[in-house]
């Protein structure tokens, strides 16, 4: 079994949204609802929510324009970085679909890569890091 461990992709994803606006707070419970069942089939997946006016130094120079915006990776490659509808059947196929093809084309940005660098390491140890 330790195998497939391994093997399981890691996942991060992070939701780029403001206090000040309603259609973030409103998705808010939404994107957790997704987490939930996103990591009861992958416990290693990371669920971050970012608020890009407190965290605007992690994300600079990144211009996030619309909400909510995901940026998802895989293996410490970005896989997605754009805005969707807030709808979490969207949110979660859209994961799902990143963690199923793990092969799937990185992103190229140097920015977006360096931008998620600092995200993962503002963040503390997931909860499977410690198992």
């Amino acid at each position: 079994m330790t195998g497939d461990r391994q093997a399981a992709p890691r996942l991060l994803v992070v939701c780029l949204c403001a206090e000040w606006c309603g259609v973030c707070r409103d998705y808010r419970s939404s994107f957790a609802q997704v987490q939930a069942a996103i990591q009861a089939d992958f416990p290693q997946a990371q669920f971050v929510w970012l608020d890009v006016e407190d965290e605007a130094d992690l994300l600079h120079p990144l211009d996030v324009d619309d909400f909510p915006t995901l940026l998802i990776a895989v293996d410490n490659t970005p896989r997605f970085f754009g805005p969707l509808t807030p709808q979490p059947q969207t949110l979660e196929r859209l994961v799902r679909s990143a963690a199923a093809d793990a092969a799937a084309t990185a992103l190229a940005d140097p920015e977006l890569h360096a931008a998620l660098a600092r995200i993962q390491a503002s963040q503390p140890a997931s909860p499977s890091d410690f198992s």
